[in-house]
């Protein structure tokens, strides 16, 4: 039997239910993974806050999990290469990651970075392949000077280190405490707030060739219209509503391109973890009881880094 969280009505975290369940043996393709570690990320939540269409209650809860491979159906290779027992896996863009155990289809597990302990593996891949697709979409090349709102947070932190990686420089905002983050992985911090435009073009020394946002706020969008010429190298992943309206871009996970660009973009980044040049700042752990309390965290906007469910 494995324990898991699942949404038995459409609502916050509060509503969702521990409960337990036969773990499904592992068909054609597919393996059982016991799960050391859940990542918990704003869109376990976000995507059961509402009915949407298509998907039925309940919902099992969880998008990536790091773990142990427990059972290995026939005609079986993970995302990584061949399937061994026992062996220390990662796996994303699966349904059901908050549990003890679970099921999943084989493409996509990967052999889990052994820099990262399995909170922090568990917590690589969203925003690892988000942060790669907004530098991506806007078309960030070497040399350019780029805009990034929310810098200090999980998908900024992540563009920060694959930008600095590629030579690109990058201007990050955040909040006053958290400026050192932005400075820790290669960024430029300004602070938010009134007055965010000149004091970007302060530091700038360079036109703006692109801005990613990640907070959604008006704020952001407004400055990034006013300092980036070409809204084809605007892009949101908070703010869909402006986007459409001023031209933009705005991805997600759900849309078909950005799910065929994260899944391809999977194997790069855990290969960046393995050689050290991807690392994800965890800032607490909880147990997989606590789900509920993880998600009011997080919720705050200010977790200081990534949380983990342990089962």
């Amino acid at each position: 039997m494995s324990k898991q969280w699942i949404a038995t009505a459409w609502g916050a975290p509060e509503s969702w239910e521990l409960v337990e369940r036969e773990v499904a043996a592992p068909g054609v393709g597919e393996v059982t993974i016991r799960v050391h570690a859940a990542g918990v990320n704003p869109a376990d939540a976000k995507h059961v806050a509402s009915a949407r269409p298509g998907v039925e209650l309940p919902v099992p809860i969880g998008y990536e999990v790091s773990g142990v491979l427990t059972a290995i159906g026939s005609d079986t290779r993970m995302g990584s290469g061949e399937a061994v027992l026992d062996a220390e896996v990662v796996a994303f863009r699966i349904q059901g990651g908050y549990a003890t155990e679970v099921t999943v289809p084989a493409e996509k597990v990967f052999a889990k970075p052994t820099t990262l302990t399995h909170p922090e593996a568990a917590n690589l891949l969203l925003v690892g392949t988000t942060a790669a697709e907004m530098l991506a979409v806007t078309g960030a090349a070497p040399g350019e000077t780029i805009l990034l709102h929310g810098a200090s947070g999980a998908v900024g932190v992540s563009v920060l280190q694959q930008a600095r990686l590629r030579g690109i420089r990058v201007i990050g905002t955040a909040g006053e405490h958290r400026l050192d983050e932005v400075r820790r992985f290669g960024g430029i911090p300004v602070t938010y707030g009134a007055g965010l435009a000149d004091r970007v073009r302060e530091v700038a020394d360079a036109p703006i060739a692109a801005a990613l946002d990640a907070v959604g706020t008006d704020e952001a969008v407004d400055v990034s219209l006013e300092l980036v010429a070409d809204r084809r190298r605007i892009v949101t992943i908070a703010a869909p509503a402006r986007a459409q309206a001023a031209g933009f871009l705005a991805i997600a996970g759900s849309m078909p391109d950005s799910a065929r660009f994260r899944d391809e973009v999977r194997g790069e980044l855990i290969a960046l973890a393995q050689n050290g040049d991807l690392v994800v700042p965890l800032a607490r752990t909880f147990p997989l009881a606590q789900a509920p309390d993880a998600h009011r965290l997080l919720a705050s906007g200010h977790p200081g880094g990534k949380l983990a469910l342990i089962p």
